[in-house]
């Protein structure tokens, strides 16, 4: 621009410095009266050519235009904001509350608002978080409870179970125990005659003019009607005389042992009657070959020869 200014300055002095009549084709003009002198073209004035490295040197040297000359450059631009953003909040924060119709107050207000919001968000979601953990260990802690609940109930019913049974079992061992009882009792032997009314004369097997043989049973002495009682269950199968022996009442135990009760007074019981142990069959008294009130008790297995009865009371529990 500084060229074309200097052109049309030498431009206006070249035309100031031609004569008038030099111009004109009809020669000077008259006095008083100006001549109208046509435009002419300028001459062109050429630019002083500078050598090419000094042309070189003065566009290196000369500063680059600005397309829009009001503005400032980018970097100031960006630095001022960056500067306005940082002002703009330490306004914000020293200053507390901020109206909306100060200067710039809607923007702060907004800018305060999202801070808020923002925070409030974050709060939320760090309440939820709280919230979702505490839900997790209650139900951690509900699962637990439930389990040990469960497990205690288990538990529970698996003693009530084992309890039954052993009520059970036990309840079973007792109907066994007193079925086995009632079969001992039934099975038990006894004294022929209550104990403190009887003494013992005569054994097994002793040898006297009375007999014919050895002495073939046990001779309990008592009073004449003294009970006799028998010794074990069994079912009567004879009340007769017989001879030496005099009354006598034969029990057969189911074993097929045979019970002989002789020199009887009198009979307490029939053929066919089933006797247990301790009930009264008759009484003592003098019938037969006796020197006196007594009974004579033999025991013949299988209904054979007889044996010691002293021995089979004792095998059964019995002591004479």
């Amino acid at each position: 621009m500084g060229n074309h200014r200097a052109g049309r300055r030498d431009a206006a002095r070249i035309d100031s410095a031609v004569s008038p009549a030099a111009t004109s084709p009809a020669g000077p003009a008259q006095p008083g009266k100006r001549k109208a002198v046509k435009a002419t073209r300028r001459p062109r004035v050429e630019r002083s050519a500078a050598p090419a490295p000094r042309r070189a040197a003065a566009r290196r040297a000369a500063p680059r235009k600005n397309l829009f000359p009001a503005l400032p450059s980018a970097p100031i631009l960006v630095g001022a904001a960056a500067l306005a953003v940082a002002a703009g909040g330490a306004v914000t924060v020293s200053q507390g509350p901020v109206s909306a119709n100060a200067p710039g107050g809607v923007a702060r207000l907004s800018a305060q608002a999202s801070v808020l919001n923002g925070v409030s968000q974050v709060q939320s979601s760090q309440g939820q978080a709280e919230e979702q953990s505490r839900e997790r260990a209650v139900s951690r802690d509900w699962q637990r409870q439930a389990l040990a609940d469960a497990a205690e109930q288990e538990l529970q019913q698996a003693a009530e179970a084992q309890a039954q049974e052993r009520n059970a079992a036990l309840a079973k061992l007792a109907a066994s125990a007193e079925k086995h009882a009632d079969e001992i009792a039934a099975n038990a032997w006894h004294l022929p005659i209550a104990a403190g009314v009887y003494h013992l004369t005569a054994g097994f097997g002793e040898s006297s003019g009375l007999w014919a043989h050895t002495h073939t049973g046990l001779d309990f002495a008592a009073p004449t009607g003294t009970p006799i009682l028998a010794v074990a269950s069994g079912t009567v199968t004879s009340t007769e005389y017989a001879g030496a022996y005099g009354n006598r009442t034969i029990v057969t135990l189911a074993d097929g042992t045979e019970l002989w009760y002789c020199h009887q007074t009198s009979f307490g019981v029939s053929p066919g009657d089933t006797v247990t142990p301790g009930q009264v069959i008759g009484t003592v008294g003098s019938t037969g070959n006796v020197t006196g009130p007594h009974l004579h008790l033999e025991v013949r297995p299988g209904a054979g020869d007889p044996v010691d009865p002293f021995t089979a009371l004792s095998v059964h529990g019995i002591q004479p």
